[in-house]
């Protein structure tokens, strides 16, 4: 990892010394992420009320520019500018770091839920849209949610990696999950409180290795 990106999980462990515990599986899980990415794998995210909305938070965060310019690669602008208006498509889109929120597929997740079971809603995703070297980001305060216990018992099936956060118990994911980033709180909107900051260092810390630093070539 380079010191430049290492520098976000510093800065997280300055700026909430109550993380100071989760240092280690912190630094596990960036550089999970930062290895899934460099082999072009994705990022599949899942969690329930809050947590599901972190979990398109996360996706939000890494489908786009975070704080890195992205630029698509030369070649692919060369070939949009065959195309009316391709120059300008080309120089405002951003490149993705791939991930899909599981949270979003109100179609897929209701209909599997009333014909067949709702703590399979996210497990049924992670069979549809996972592949092994793929990463299960799946969140829980109490880490007990069925439907995100059950998707991570088909993520470890399928071999992809299991990175769960949770509260300071780990619950039932804590034995499924290959890091689990246990967060010094029991109360859930304390538990959250402490996600958000944890997974933004991570976003970070990965866009900052996967991207050049400065590169401001995507708005030219």
């Amino acid at each position: 990892m380079k010191k430049t990106s290492e520098a976000y999980l510093l800065e997280l462990l300055n700026r909430y010394p109550l993380l100071e515990s989760s240092k280690d599986t912190i630094y596990a899980a960036a550089e999970s992420l930062i290895h899934m990415y460099q082999h072009k794998g994705k990022l599949l995210t899942c969690g329930n009320g809050g947590s599901a909305a972190d979990a398109l938070h996360i996706v939000g965060e890494l489908m786009k520019s975070f704080k890195q310019c992205r630029p698509i690669p030369k070649d692919l602008q060369n070939r949009l500018n065959k195309y009316e208006n391709g120059y300008d498509l080309g120089s405002q889109l951003q490149m993705p770091l791939r991930s899909i929120a599981l949270v979003c597929e109100c179609g897929l997740n209701t209909a599997f839920a009333n014909d067949v079971n709702p703590d399979y809603v996210f497990a049924q995703q992670v069979l549809g849209y996972g592949n092994k070297g793929d990463i299960l980001m799946a969140i829980s305060t109490s880490g007990n949610s069925k439907n995100v216990v059950n998707g991570a018992i088909v993520a470890k099936a399928m071999e992809l990696t299991v990175i769960s956060l949770t509260g300071q118990n780990g619950g039932e994911l804590k034995e499924l999950s290959d890091i689990c980033i246990t967060v010094p709180e029991i109360e859930t909107f304390k538990v959250q409180e402490l996600h958000l900051p944890v997974y933004h260092a991570l976003c970070l810390t990965v866009e900052n290795e996967m991207f050049k630093v400065g590169d401001k070539s995507w708005k030219q």
